[in-house]
């Protein structure tokens, strides 16, 4: 599938899905919600992995756009970070932190996936060609373009 819109990217897809997930959990319970500034914390946390990872795709140069996947999964840390803190606070409870720990994992993973990608899109992969660009750089050679005599 080819990438033409932010939103073809499945790590910006599954970080939409952990936004979901956050949201709700902050709107379900009463010390959550009555904790706005680490409820804003968290959402806002959250929210920069989907938004970094669209900033990113509009930039002009592959050194930008990664740049800007490297915010989204440093912000997919500090979600990470925060879990706990909502754990602790007993604002989720041990099911929901793995779930959404696990979920956060996936969008890191993706992340991780597609700046591999994005780095790599423009190199040869396979050895088979590997092998044919080391043949026609060989034939390329200054002495091997020498007419013969």
């Amino acid at each position: 599938m080819k990438i033409e819109r932010f939103e073809d990217i499945k790590a910006w897809q599954e970080a939409r899905v952990l936004v979901k997930m956050i949201y709700n959990a902050t709107r379900s319970d009463r010390d959550f919600t009555g904790d706005y500034r680490f409820r804003e914390q968290i959402q806002g946390a959250s929210v920069s992995i989907m938004s970094n990872i669209a900033e990113g795709f509009s930039r002009r140069t592959t050194k930008e756009f990664v740049q800007f996947l490297f915010i989204a999964k440093g912000s997919v840390a500090e979600v990470q970070s925060q879990l706990y803190v909502a754990l602790d606070q007993s604002y989720i409870n041990g099911e929901k932190f793995d779930e959404f720990y696990s979920q956060s994992d996936e969008v890191a993973r993706l992340i991780s996936g597609f700046i591999s990608y994005v780095l790599n899109k423009d190199k040869p992969h396979e050895p088979q060609e590997r092998n044919k660009l080391k043949q026609l750089n060989e034939l390329n050679k200054p002495e091997m373009l020498k007419e013969p005599k």
